[in-house]
This record gives C-alpha cells, sequence and structure tokens, in this order.
C-alpha cells in the first residue's frame, strides 16, 4: 500500500483547481484505557463532484493552516468561498491563511444549533412542570420528534399531534417560542440575498430581548456572532453536504479495516479511496477505480 499507494495521493496534478473548500472533523481513533478521542481535519473541495484533498491530525487551527501554507500562492488566490460549521478554530484557519476567501456558515449547522436550544427548553420546562426527566408518557417528551421536523413536512394530524402536546405539557409558552424561533431561521434560507440580512438581524433582535427564555437569548448572541458567515450563503450557494458526504466514505475505510492505529496508513487509505488519484500512474498494476 505504501510502495504503490504514495505516489497516486502525492501527484501534484491529483489536486486541480479549488473555488469552495470545506472543513470538517471526524474521529480517528480511540486510545488509551480511558478512549481518549484523537481527531482529525477533512480538506475537501465542495464543488462538484465533491474530493477529499487530504487529512491532517487534529482538529485545531494550526493543523489546516499548516497544510494550506504549503500549498502554492495562486492555487490558494483561487479559493473564493470557504465553508464551516459554527468552528471558532477553522474560522481563524480561514482568517490566518485565506483572508481573502468568503467565510460561509453551513446551513445545517445552523440550523441545527437553533434544534439543540430547542430541546435545551423543551428539557428545562419538563423539570419544571413536571419535576423529572421525560418518560414515555410524557406530553413534552412524546413531542420531542415533531419539534425538530420541519413545519412544512408535517401533514395535518402531524400539526394536530404537536398541537394538542404542546397544550397539554407547555403551560407558559416558552417551547412554542422556541419552536418558532427554529422555523423562523429556518425561513432565512428562502429569502433572497438582498433581504436575508435584515431578516436574520430583526431575528436576532427578538431573540436577545431580555423578555425571553434564557436559551434564545443564547441561540441570539450566537446567531449574532455568525452573522456575516450566514448571510453568505446566500451570495455563496455552497455548504459542508461534500464534506459530510466524504466523512461518510472515510467511515467506511475504516468500517472495512477495522479502525486504524496509525495515522499514516489511514491517511493513505481514505485519499485512495475519496481522494481521486490518477490510478493509470502504476505502470505493472492498475486495479479498478474506486467509485
Amino acid at each position: 500500500m505504501v510502495a504503490y499507494g504514495t505516489p497516486l495521493i502525492d501527484d501534484p496534478g491529483r489536486i486541480g483547481e479549488v473555488t469552495a473548500l470545506g472543513l470538517d472533523e471526524t474521529l480517528f481513533v480511540r486510545e488509551g484505557p480511558w478512549n481518549v478521542r484523537s481527531w482529525v481535519t477533512s480538506i475537501v473541495d465542495v464543488t462538484r463532484p465533491a474530493q477529499l484533498l487530504d487529512v491532517v491530525e487534529y482538529r485545531t487551527a494550526k493543523a489546516p493552516s499548516d497544510w494550506l501554507d504549503a500549498r502554492p500562492q495562486d492555487w490558494c488566490d483561487g479559493i473564493a468561498w470557504g465553508v464551516i460549521d459554527l468552528s471558532g478554530p477553522y474560522r481563524k484557519t480561514f482568517g490566518d491563511s485565506l483572508p481573502d476567501a468568503v467565510l460561509v456558515a453551513d446551513p445545517f449547522h445552523v440550523v441545527k444549533v437553533a434544534n439543540t436550544r430547542l430541546d435545551d427548553v423543551r428539557r428545562r420546562t419538563q423539570q419544571e412542570t413536571l419535576g423529572h426527566r421525560g418518560h414515555r408518557d410524557d406530553p413534552l417528551y412524546r413531542s420531542r420528534k415533531l419539534l425538530t421536523i420541519g413545519h412544512e413536512r408535517l401533514d395535518d394530524n402531524g400539526n394536530a399531534k404537536l398541537e394538542n402536546l404542546l397544550e397539554a405539557g407547555d403551560p407558559h409558552g416558552e417551547v412554542r417560542m422556541a419552536w418558532h424561533a427554529k422555523e423562523t431561521l429556518r425561513g432565512l434560507y428562502d429569502q433572497p440575498a438582498n433581504t436575508a440580512v435584515g431578516y436574520l438581524d430583526d431575528l436576532i433582535d427578538s431573540l436577545v430581548d431580555p423578555a425571553m427564555a434564557p436559551e434564545l437569548r443564547q441561540l441570539g448572541r450566537t446567531l449574532r456572532r455568525w452573522r456575516t458567515e450566514i448571510c453568505a450563503w446566500h451570495r455563496a450557494q455552497v455548504s459542508n453536504g461534500p464534506t459530510e458526504a466524504t466523512n461518510n466514505l472515510i467511515k467506511i475505510i475504516k468500517r472495512i479495516g477495522f479502525g486504524f492505529r496509525r495515522f499514516r496508513n489511514y491517511r493513505l487509505r481514505v485519499l485512495l479511496y475519496a481522494g481521486h488519484p490518477n490510478w493509470d500512474l502504476l505502470a505493472t498494476l492498475t486495479p479498478a477505480s474506486p467509485p
């Protein structure tokens, strides 16, 4: 693998021009008696078709920055968009190594934060009203999945069930308000680019109001910190979906190999599978190219 695979992944022609770059972490290995988790960062060209460019150790700002700094300057200058989840270290990576690239917050992870705050409100309300964690027959516990489903995906029966459960388990309307906040945030991605900023600013102003639940005020502060990156999606129209898909390919290799303990072997195998190597470079042995 090392003898034949290393020239393939080190081939200068393997990585072409990139206009949108995505960063995301994935679990590499659990080590020691306490199963300490060791992470790696996937560096992905998120344009179609997606390509895993490389994986680097750790999920710090420095690891991908070092990789980018080793690339030719004209290659870095061609990157117009950088896509991340709401990660401070990865935001620093782009700020340090690709300052001219416009940073985009991945829409899925933005809505995921809202769903997390919604779940926090539901759990707190459950404790305050019934004095215990959710049980199978408790109204708010039964509503937990319905609350995360997009409103437009609920049929009449689903909407009626959700309304009845909130009526029974949410006496002060805090869960309902958190649900409306989540749905309003989802509506941001239906807005045209020229109204998105104002739409988000209005939502933030509503969420940080002192009368709001503390979880919603926290959501408002998060949206304020990432306001520019969130609204950049309307111009870029790129997401970290291809990066997540590439991470799924990485997990397939880990599953087939029953895990890896040496980063060199791990990197080599995942790049041979998802890094688009030029298999024609092998003069004496040409295996079938992976899909």
